[in-house]
């Protein structure tokens, strides 16, 4: 449901990957001030949100404070109270991305407890599940509200950019992901409004640290990372991860994500001095420029694929392509519109041409 997908798929059973981990309950002190507390998080590709918790004098920061809904809120106040703290010791939430396993707590910790909400200043409505398209409208929806139910179900069956008809998801599905059912607020779709905003370099106060905000745009248009150039700390959200590909989709706001991608990985490179990553899903490393490399060598792969994919089966819709870069098990929305952000790309660059026949785009190598 969140925007990821595993570099590699084959037919024999897969080792389960970090970012698949379900959520342990143990802290982990990362440094003087900054804890690592795993929250549960239940989509494909993901067992678990990192939400780091840095102390000041103040209280507690918190990074990317997990989903809506009773078990991630209950998770983090028992991490919390495991910390010596709880809630009332909160005042700052930072949101990495605007996607909803990053930012859907932050709506009950601002309304019940008045936290001020940190983001990027470009932070706007994006979902956090591919079942959701990218779409204005549905930010002020009620999900505990019959008609606002209909009317995301409409949005949710209109056509992908690419053509395809979708089929959207019950009342009972969207109500139960919405954490509607599960004590969360019902508005929980809603991507919060920050309080303060930051911009691309500049420079932040946090936990006794001064962190460099970095705008680093691909995997959602607005996601930020955090980088302490003393200590070498670097939050990475979903722009790196440990062993599994961000999802660069092309149902978002950007027109060439993966262009914006490549120069966001290309920058992080400029990093060297960074001596561990703290990511969003997955556990913490120390080899970001290596990692950055892994990432866009497997997109310069996946371009390739699809270039010779071309050459065999000639003029083709996005399912037809889709269907030759993933396994079965795979195929769905989410693969679609990964397979449609590569074609543009190379539709951008010249190297495709697109047609329409009947509503249903198609592309043909030049």
């Amino acid at each position: 449901m969140n925007k990821i997908h595993p570099e590699e798929s084959n037919l024999s059973p897969r080792p389960i990957r970090q970012e698949q981990e379900p959520a342990s309950e143990e802290i982990t002190e990362i440094a003087k001030g900054i804890y690592r507390l795993q929250l549960p998080v239940s989509m494909p590709g993901l067992g678990h949100v990192n939400c780091y918790a840095l102390e000041d004098k103040k209280g507690f920061s918190l990074v990317d404070p997990g989903l809506p809904g009773k078990d991630s809120w209950n998770s983090l106040e028992a991490r919390l109270d495991d910390l010596g703290t709880n809630f009332k010791h909160v005042h700052t939430a930072i949101v990495t991305h605007s996607h909803v396993d990053h930012y859907g707590g932050v709506h009950r910790l601002r309304d019940d407890y008045d936290v001020e909400v940190l983001t990027h200043s470009s932070f706007s409505s994006v979902f956090g599940t591919d079942d959701i398209m990218e779409d204005p409208d549905a930010a002020s929806l009620d999900l505990a509200n019959d008609e606002d139910i209909e009317k995301l179900r409409e949005m949710l069956s209109r056509p992908t950019p690419w053509g395809t008809k979708r089929e959207p998801p019950s009342v009972e599905e969207l109500r139960k992901w919405s954490g509607s059912n599960t004590g969360a607020d019902s508005k929980s779709f809603q991507v919060p409004k920050p309080s303060l905003t930051v911009e691309d370099s500049e420079e932040l106060e946090i936990a006794g640290r001064t962190w460099l905000a970095l705008h680093l745009p691909g995997h959602t248009h607005d996601h930020l990372c955090l980088y302490d150039p003393i200590d070498g700390f670097f939050f990475s959200g979903d722009h790196v991860l440990p062993t599994i590909t961000p999802h660069i989709g092309g149902m978002g706001n950007m027109e060439d994500p993966l262009a914006v991608f490549f120069n966001s990985l290309e920058r992080t490179k400029e990093f060297s001095k960074v001596s561990l990553v703290l990511p969003a899903h997955g556990h913490p490393f120390n080899n970001l420029v290596e990692r950055a490399n892994d990432i866009i060598q497997h997109h310069v792969d996946r371009l390739q694929l699809i270039r010779e994919t071309g050459d065999s089966i000639g003029e083709a819709s996005v399912d037809d392509y889709m269907k030759h870069l993933f396994k079965e098990r795979s195929w769905g929305d989410m693969a679609a519109s990964e397979t449609y952000a590569h074609l543009e790309h190379l539709r951008i660059l010249g190297e495709v041409l697109p047609e329409e026949k009947q509503g249903v785009k198609t592309y043909k190598f030049a």
